[in-house]
């Protein structure tokens, strides 16, 4: 993930929740220190993140109908769920994740 990259995807993950996300905020999604951790994910907007903290960030985009369901999560294109019940259960997962964000912001 790029720095730009990043600061798209908090601009995206805001929208999926209904609040403007800070750089503070994000660091909270990454269990990030309060105090320094605002000024890392300003780092990070310029060089990306970068480890485990990107790896977090990419399955928290997943909250965001703007980002895939990555191959690992998706579940819901097997033979064994019927093809009209994947879009529901798509967005199911999909606010699953949007509330994993809220509850990480507390």
């Amino acid at each position: 993930m790029t720095g730009a990259e990043l600061k798209q995807l908090r601009k995206d993950l805001g929208e999926a929740i209904g609040k403007q996300l800070s750089a503070a905020d994000m660091a909270k999604l990454c269990s990030l220190p309060s105090g320094s951790g605002a000024d890392t994910v300003r780092r990070w907007e310029i060089s990306g993140p970068t480890g485990p903290a990107g790896e977090l960030l990419r399955i928290l985009a997943m909250a965001s109908d703007s980002y895939p369901i990555l191959d690992n999560f998706n579940v819901f294109d097997r033979f064994n769920i019927p093809e009209r019940e994947r879009p529901a259960r798509r967005e199911e997962f999909r606010e699953k994740m949007r509330d994993e964000v809220r509850r990480r912001l507390g």
